[in-house]
């Protein structure tokens, strides 16, 4: 049996099939219409609306130049899908660790339960990396990252899933003195409530206790809409072969009948990329050609698409190199190595500290616990730099008394530990100056009188 285009548009307005609503939201509201619930019965009916705000809701918006830009339609823009990707790998690299905090300090919880959920694999389907990327993905170019923490009878985390953005919908619910969150879940197969503390809810920037906000939505909008735009006139522009706007002069007066056979005519010899500079342009009977648009280079297109690339990375807060912008870079090696380190200072860590939070709250309610990125290993691909901080770790001269150990310094390369003098601290033993003698009394014997 053969599924029509009208056998597709009305599964889609049936509730309970999250990808086909969400396609056809963003298709709807890109066209200026958006939905709503109707009181009355629970159902999702479509409305037209030119309400931003409206549009906005369904992750969608129109940019300055004229185009939609949704999270799907931003991601086919090579600039901002580089920024998600560079961000989401710098998150997803960093394993995260258990502690317990002991008198003065804290020690690593070896066998922890975490450690294959958080860095290996949440779930049956799923690895670790893929999901800190997805979860990274939604509160980037959606407002936030959603995951389920599926307990088991006694309360123990047995596995973690994670959930699309626009199968979750998360609602306040009032308590006795405040509010709590309730999340109704639609994951493509069931529908389902989860409690606040069973979910794993990170936001972006922003958060107001419901929704945050959303790069492209806010930072970016006219920027990933440009983009949109001249990637689209550039694809056209090469795609026609010829220069699009043409003027053919006639010395005298033709029919309309005459004017569309030339065009015709024309348009079949000369456009399209596969007659591109194939033939010459052969003009008889007076004709003459004028071109009336500019060309690519003169309407400095390539400029402006650079200035788009650098204005986007810089709502995301990624360094225009990190993304293959490097004709503004005007130095090389420290200048561009001090970028990055900045960039996973200032727009990685934030992200780091949301997620810590959350995962802290959720899964211990308590200072005694906590999970922690390893942010050290955002230094694995800088040899220098590491073996600079192993050095000044470690101690000797000129960087005084160490305070981590040759063993420490092993594991962390997973090495074997050598045991002995390389499981001790470096503490330079202090040697005390000798005492000034005091000065020898004069033989009274031998002083004359």
């Amino acid at each position: 049996m053969t599924t029509t285009w009208s056998d597709v548009q009305a599964k889609a307005r049936v509730p309970g099939s999250a990808i086909l609503t969400q396609w056809r939201a963003e298709r709807e509201a890109a066209r200026g219409v958006a939905s709503v619930q109707n009181s009355s019965n629970g159902r999702t009916e479509w409305i037209a609306s030119s309400d931003p705000q409206v549009i906005e809701l369904l992750g969608a918006s129109r940019a300055a130049a004229g185009v939609a830009v949704t999270p799907e339609t931003a991601k086919r823009v090579s600039a901002v899908y580089a920024c998600v990707t560079r961000i989401a790998g710098g998150i997803s690299q960093l394993p995260l660790h258990h502690y317990e905090r002991v008198d003065g300090g804290r020690q690593r919880v070896i066998d922890s339960p975490y450690w294959w959920l958080f860095n290996e694999s949440p779930h049956a389907g799923w690895t670790s990396a893929s999901m800190w990327e997805i979860i990274t993905q939604s509160f980037l170019l959606r407002e936030s990252g959603f995951a389920f923490m599926r307990r088991n009878k006694l309360g123990q985390i047995k596995e973690v899933v994670p959930l699309p953005w626009e199968g979750v919908t998360p609602e306040k619910q009032k308590s006795d003195d405040s509010y709590r969150l309730k999340y109704y879940v639609n994951d493509g197969l069931r529908s389902y409530g989860v409690d606040q503390d069973d979910m794993l809810h990170i936001p972006g920037f922003g958060f107001d206790g419901l929704r945050a906000m959303s790069v492209i939505q806010y930072a970016a909008r006219n920027a990933t809409g440009n983009a949109i735009a001249m990637d689209e006139y550039s694809g056209r522009f090469f795609s026609g072969g010829s220069h699009h706007s043409i003027v053919l002069e006639a010395p005298a007066k033709m029919s309309p009948s005459q004017i569309d056979s030339l065009q015709q005519a024309y348009a079949n010899k000369y456009s399209g990329l596969e007659n591109a500079h194939r033939l010459p342009l052969v003009l008889t009977e007076g004709l003459k050609a004028k071109e009336v648009s500019i060309s690519a280079q003169d309407a400095q297109l390539l400029e402006a698409r650079k200035f788009q690339v650098v204005d986007i990375a810089r709502a995301f807060g990624v360094p225009p190199h990190l993304i293959g912008e490097t004709s503004a870079a005007t130095s090389w090696g420290s200048g561009l190595e001090e970028m990055s380190r900045a960039f996973m200072l200032y727009t990685v860590q934030p992200h780091l500290r949301r997620i810590e939070q959350e995962l802290n709250r959720k899964i211990f309610r308590t200072a005694k616990f906590y999970l922690e990125f390893d942010r050290d290993a955002m230094l694995d691909g800088n040899n220098k730099a590491q073996s600079e901080a192993f050095r000044v770790a470690l101690g000797g001269p000129g960087s005084g008394p160490g305070w981590m150990t040759v063993d420490e310094v092993r594991r962390k390369k997973n090495l074997p530990p050598m045991g002995g003098a390389s499981a001790e601290l470096f503490r330079p033993e202090s040697k005390a100056a000798p005492a000034p003698q005091p000065p020898k009394p004069d033989d009274e014997e031998g002083t004359p009188a």
